[in-house]
């Protein structure tokens, strides 16, 4: 049961609780209309400490679609925040007037801070440099409607691995499988951290600094950005910013039935001639954030399909 569970990091949940949401989102997308009310006379409080586009705003066309309502903030200083509130503080009052709480914070483990002062189910929409669970449920929901299954496959991870949330929370849900294999590539500066490979010590994973030589390897191809954001030296960033860039002769190297993810928004990471090409599925991925979302939040509430 994952009713008035709160979801921090993707290992808060079972391999079958996961795999039991990212079933309900592929029922959802295919038959929206059944889930209209689900979650009628429902409040959510999206509570966004940092900016974000996709994850805000599939949170709120999530409740929506479900029938339920949303409050609260996309700018802190809009917020009594601004006056020094704490994020305990924050949450306890927040969770008196709402059912569910989904919260986006810029600094590394403020989530798990967040679901201790919560008495509602709480969402960690992203904290820092640390985890994206939501994000991780898009990419395994996007794998699993197009692969099948989560067994049994070779997934390379591009570019900003250092900092990117994205891909530590998806390396850490991957290991859990069956068969999987990782490449990690990355410049030195920016690989995957140590404590992230240690904790998918149960899986083989190799690393490199060559996209080419990768391609031919991978099942899936999961893209980053180099975060302009993360970088305290600027010159770094400006170094580093267009270590790789996927073309089509690139994805010339690929297998015909490799699939290309990316957690977006993408700056020059992914020429835009890519997305003409079947196997590029990261739009297709965004939207099936928004399905997953809801599945998740239905989950939480324990609300029941009306017939």
């Amino acid at each position: 049961m994952l009713e008035n569970r709160h979801l921090v990091q993707p290992d808060d949940f079972t391999v079958e609780e996961i795999d039991s949401i990212l079933d309900l989102g592929m029922k959802i997308k295919k038959t929206p209309e059944d889930y209209t009310r689900v979650c009628e006379g429902k409040l959510l409080a999206t509570l966004f400490y940092e900016p974000s586009t996709r994850t805000r705003l599939s949170f709120e066309a999530a409740m929506n679609r479900l029938g339920g309502r949303i409050i609260g903030f996309s700018d802190p200083s809009a917020s009594s925040v601004s006056k020094g509130e704490s994020l305990e503080d924050t949450i306890t009052i927040v969770g008196n007037y709402v059912d569910i709480i989904a919260m986006r914070h810029f600094e590394s483990g403020a989530a798990n801070i967040a679901s201790r002062a919560s008495k509602k189910p709480f969402i960690n929409a992203g904290d820092g440099k640390n985890q994206h669970p939501t994000q991780t449920l898009t990419d395994l929901i996007t794998i699993k409607a197009n692969r099948g299954s989560l067994d049994n496959m070779t997934i390379g991870m591009c570019g900003d691995l250092k900092y990117g949330r994205t891909v530590h929370s998806l390396a850490k849900a991957m290991s859990r499988y069956t068969g999987i294999k990782f490449i990690f590539i990355a410049p030195k500066e920016l690989e995957m951290p140590d404590y992230v490979k240690e904790q998918i010590s149960n899986v083989e994973y190799e690393e490199t600094t060559s996209l080419e030589e990768a391609m031919a390897k991978c099942d899936v191809l999961y893209m980053t950005r180099v975060q302009r954001e993360r970088f305290d030296d600027p010159q770094q960033y400006e170094r580093l910013k267009d270590s790789y860039i996927l073309d089509t002769d690139k994805m010339s190297l690929a297998k015909d039935d490799m699939m290309v993810l990316h957690p977006l928004p993408r700056v020059n990471e992914i020429s835009v001639e890519v997305d003409e090409d079947p196997r590029a599925k990261y739009f297709e991925q965004a939207e099936y954030g928004m399905y997953v979302r809801m599945a998740l939040i239905m989950k939480l509430l324990g609300c029941k399909v009306v017939d």
